[in-house]
């Protein structure tokens, strides 16, 4: 087992997209929630809701960068894909500091029970720099194949196993 599998994942299985999948989701239950607070539904409950999957979103997004970024940097300087995936970075990373924003100053929403119109316009900001970042993430595998094996002949017991194969490694070199 290689040091780097901590924190890029296995070959074929990597790390940084199912770490995105819980990020996402808070941020999208904070968006939704600060719906419901300002329209008046469950005004308080979404308030709390709101907040706190803003704060539990900028948790998530620890692991979730760390992995990116341990795949971001073994990226070859200068191609299409490197270019694709520092867009990618400079996209999370402006949805994080809009969220971040948000969470700090909405905080008083969040004691009040209230959501207001300045840190939920922020949490929008943040939603719709992330929705592009996902796109150029979807670019960076479903377009460039990073991470992708392609072994589509091989057994699905070994496909699925936790383990390394010779095969897989070879595949991700």
């Amino acid at each position: 087992m290689k040091l780097t599998y901590l924190v890029r994942g296995l070959p074929g299985h990597p790390l940084h997209p199912p770490l995105t999948d819980a990020t996402i989701g808070a941020y999208t239950a904070a968006a939704v929630l600060g719906f419901a607070s300002i329209v008046g539904v469950a005004e308080k409950g979404a308030a709390h809701g709101w907040w706190l999957a803003l704060v539990l979103g900028l948790i998530f997004t620890v692991p979730t960068a760390l992995a990116g970024l341990a795949d971001w940097l073994t990226i070859s300087p200068g191609t299409p894909l490197k270019r694709t995936a520092t867009s990618h970075l400079i996209a999370m990373v402006s949805a994080t500091v809009f969220f971040l924003i948000a969470a700090l100053t909405g905080h008083g929403g969040y004691t009040h029970g209230a959501v207001d119109a300045g840190p939920y316009a922020l949490t929008l900001i943040g939603f719709a720099a992330m929705t592009v970042g996902g796109w150029l993430g979807g670019a960076i595998v479903f377009v460039n194949g990073m991470r992708v094996l392609s072994l589509v002949d091989e057994p699905a017991a070994r496909a699925v196993s936790p383990l390394p194969t010779a095969e897989k490694e070879d595949a991700e070199a």
